[in-house]
């Protein structure tokens, strides 16, 4: 983004980092541009027609200003004889004028609204494409890429694609066209005044760019300058940044830091204005130097060289041409710095459309009538990265009906070993088996639809609790809901609230308390009445009330479906009927607590650090 000022009357810049990080323009990606574009090419022919039928209009009105110039001063000659002379020529040349340019504005109105039709709709196409591409992404993007990068490529980037369409691609022909017919106009008149208002062009230009990339620099520099003031309001009038001053006794220290950074910036901003008057100066000046020059040229050829078929108006005509020149000629030598941009623009789109998605559907997925639950890992390894393993040689099988408790120090496996049932991650070696059909020959919506896991960070959208059960299940009725709740033992507490199921949670779930969230997420569970229950460590982070209150509700679970419990609770690890002891990413123990317990393992030790501790917690 270029910083204030950067993109102003005095031209564009590149920064230091567009210039190391320019992309490389190959005929592939002006391929892969272009394919978002052409679906709508006939409306950009259109546009094309509109900007060459109003740029020629806009341009009329200039010359038809030689003209009325040439009517009043009694020089008709040389117009056509249906514009006459005296008044009844000037009504019409004016008429004529005002209606050009009527037709010119409406004409400009029409392709605006087509351009910004076009650039909606190839934003919301890949929009689209984004949105549907990211939801295929595996956890191992999630849990790699930062959440601010994805929104930005989302919103940003491709809300930039919108500027791109409707502002460089057709700036670029407007200003082409402009300066084409102007000089056409301007060569018919006169090839000597032509080749005079050529050659005053980058006397104009050249000052212009010098001036802007001065105030460019300085308020590259007043924004940095702005950054480092707004982070130390951040971080000082923040509520814990605040308090973290007081108690260290730093305010003198920190509004000396301010008051320096704010004094600095005062100075560039100072410097950078007052750089601007001066371009300002320049500007004007050298603006006038080519009408000056054009009369000039005009009355030595008419005075001195005999050049009698040249009239004042001719001249009149030339100086408004070139006066519409430079504004095109200024637009189009910053054609390279919004060509990168927007290149750039594209290839960070690209980049994430070329990220493969992990996890995808076999071809031909099975779709089972029916499913039991039942899990099979057979020699399972796992690795993040492909290189360190995070697990090792996992066998095990949990029978439908029946449940299992995975336990073991934290770091050692237990959630990855979870996570590769419904294929969040797919294994590096061996298979997890669903129903005795390897997971990744299953249908994922299928699979999916049939797993349900409890999580230790429960998440609840900003809504009502009704509107948060049915993301389970949008047909779910009033009576599966109040039964659910019931069984996550959470309808108490929502019948007790005026608004019942509609009562709202708050961003997050924020106004709510971690227990109650937690009972609403086992009930929103239920209801997609899986065939599997997962709870991971669904209680670890809560009081002992609200602990309590959740196992209430998940002990009847586990004796009603097939079921795995990562769990700290000695009470529900006592409640499963086989225990596996992970350690280090392999399964070191395995079997019932009255065996585990005295065996001197790992399971002792947890026993007697942690489990023992929360008998009747």
């Amino acid at each position: 983004m270029p910083p204030p000022g950067g993109g102003g009357r005095g031209g564009k810049f590149l920064t230091d980092e567009e210039k190391a990080n320019k992309p490389k323009v190959t005929g592939a990606l002006l391929k892969r541009v272009f394919s978002y574009i052409l679906p709508y090419r006939k409306q950009l022919f259109l546009v094309l027609l509109c900007i060459v039928v109003s740029t020629v209009c806009s341009i009329f009105p200039s010359i038809l200003t030689g003209n009325i110039v040439d009517v009043l001063a009694g020089k008709t000659e040389k117009l056509p004889a249906w514009i006459g002379s005296g008044i009844p020529a000037l009504i019409k040349l004016i008429l004529l004028s005002l209606g050009l340019l009527l037709v010119s504005n409406l004409i400009g109105v029409g392709e605006s609204y087509l351009n910004s039709w076009i650039s909606q709709h190839i934003s919301y196409d890949m929009r689209n494409q984004m949105y549907r591409h990211l939801q295929k992404m595996s956890q191992r993007f999630f849990t790699s890429v930062s959440q601010g990068d994805i929104i930005t490529r989302m919103t940003s980037d491709i809300s930039g694609v919108e500027s791109v369409v409707s502002g460089t691609f057709t700036s670029i022909l407007s200003n082409l066209i402009t300066l084409v017919v102007a000089l056409v106009a301007m060569f018919q008149k006169n090839w000597i005044l032509a080749l005079v208002g050529i050659a005053v062009v980058p006397l104009f230009v050249l000052p212009t760019r010098m001036a802007g990339r001065t105030r460019w620099k300085l308020a590259s520099q007043a924004q940095a300058c702005n950054d480092q003031v707004n982070g130390i309001l951040n971080e000082t009038l923040s509520v814990s940044g605040q308090l973290l001053v007081k108690l260290f006794g730093r305010e003198k220290d920190e509004y000396m830091r301010y008051e320096e950074a704010n004094g600095k910036m005062v100075k560039l901003n100072i410097r950078e204005r007052m750089a601007g008057r001066w371009f300002f100066v320049v500007l004007s000046t050298f603006s006038s130097v080519g009408p000056m020059l054009l009369y000039l040229v005009g009355g030595l050829l008419m005075f001195n060289y005999g050049y009698m078929d040249l009239t004042v108006g001719d001249i009149t005509v030339l100086v408004a041409l070139l006066g519409r020149m430079y504004g095109p000629v200024n637009s189009l030598l910053n054609i390279q710095v919004d060509w990168i941009r927007s290149m750039a623009m594209f290839t960070r789109i690209f980049e994430y459309f070329d990220m493969p998605a992990e996890i995808e559907n076999k071809e031909n997925a099975l779709v089972p009538a029916t499913a039991n639950g039942e899990v099979q890992f057979e020699h399972v390894d796992f690795s993040y990265d492909g290189e360190r393993k995070i697990l090792k040689d996992i066998s095990f099988t949990l029978e439908s009906g029946r449940s299992i408790a995975i336990v073991g120090p934290s770091g050692s496996g237990k959630s990855t070993i979870v996570n590769l049932i419904p294929r969040l991650w797919d294994v590096s070696d061996g298979s997890v088996r669903f129903d005795g059909n390897d997971v990744r020959d299953l249908d994922l919506y299928f699979l999916r639809s049939k797993i349900g896991v409890v999580t230790q960070e429960t998440y609840l959208f900003n809504g009502t609790i009704r509107e948060n059960l049915r993301y389970a299940r949008e047909d779910a009725s009033e009576e599966d809901m109040i039964e659910a709740c019931k069984k996550a033992n959470i309808w108490d507490f929502i019948s007790s609230q005026p608004a019942g199921l509609d009562t709202e949670v708050g961003n997050r779930g924020l106004k709510l308390s971690g227990g109650e969230k937690q009972r609403i997420s086992i009930a929103r569970v239920l209801l997609k009445d899986p065939a599997l229950l997962i709870f991971d460590e669904a209680t670890s982070a809560l009081d002992s009330i609200s602990e309590a209150a959740i196992q209430q509700a998940i002990d009847p679970l586990i004796d009603e479906r097939t079921s795995i419990l990562i769990a700290h609770r000695l009470s529900t690890i006592l409640a499963a009927d086989e225990i596996l002891v992970v350690r280090d990413g392999a399964i070191v123990e395995r079997g019932q607590h009255k065996d585990l317990v005295h065996a001197g393992g790992t399971y002792q030790g947890l026993y007697e650090t942690q489990f023992s501790k929360a008998v009747e917690a």
